[in-house]
């Protein structure tokens, strides 16, 4: 049975990772802040009892990431999802920049995929499929900013880059992958595509990816975004 680790679990993309996953059959490690508010998800957990499991876990708590990963003991994970990530305030311009928001974003956007990456990598070097998949925004593309602003959230975004590098020896591929603008809490209402059409773009995606594209920066339907 191939295993995925999903943070974010509790709504938006992460919620909808987890639904299609477990429905496939797969094993899912759902991950968020507080699994008791997390109604819809563990929903989805009552569904799928033989292979959907809720872990506690805040991407910047590093002793709640250790506590997740201990219970999982040697499990492998074939695909680890770092779906967890916040937007931030848009309207940072120079002169106005607030610096303590900045870092916030920072902190979840960016260390928190590191934090998770770095603790779950034996358990991703173990599995079959060896996938780091991180999800981000065409906003991370240094070469498609043409509008400025957002400055906490592109920067937060691009620099996840560097664990492709980094675990190449280990034959993990990492990857960041645009979902596109999805009806979601951070999408709104107002957005051209649902959940589930940009889960199951994304996962198509997924199927088609290995040490050939690790590194690269994909859109949802298979383009690749520039850097």
């Amino acid at each position: 049975m191939p295993s995925v680790l999903i943070t974010g679990a509790n709504r938006g993309l992460g919620l909808e990772f987890a639904k299609q996953y477990a429905a496939d059959g797969w094993r899912v490690s759902a991950a968020c802040r507080h699994p008791a508010a997390a109604a819809e998800l563990r929903q989805v957990a009552d569904a799928h009892r033989d292979n959907l499991a809720i872990l506690t876990m805040d991407v910047t708590d590093l002793s709640t990431i250790k506590a997740a990963a201990a219970k999982l003991n040697e499990e492998a994970i074939d695909v680890l999802m770092n779906s967890a990530g916040i937007t931030g305030e848009s309207h940072h311009t120079v002169g106005s920049i607030d610096y303590t928001a900045w870092a916030k974003v920072l902190n979840v956007n960016t260390l928190g995929p590191m934090r998770v990456t770095e603790a779950f990598a034996d358990a991703v070097a173990r599995s079959d499929r060896k996938l780091v998949v991180t999800i981000t925004s065409g906003m991370g593309s240094l070469a498609d900013n043409t509008s400025g602003g957002s400055m906490a959230y592109r920067s937060s975004k691009a620099a996840v880059r560097t664990l492709a590098i980094d675990l190449t020896p280990r034959g993990i591929t990492c990857v960041l992958v645009n979902p596109g603008w999805v009806r979601t809490d951070m999408g709104g209402v107002h957005a051209p595509l649902a959940p589930a059409d940009s889960v199951t773009a994304v996962r198509r995606l997924i199927e088609t990816l290995g040490p050939a594209q690790s590194g690269k920066f994909f859109n949802y339907d298979g383009g690749e975004y520039p850097w």
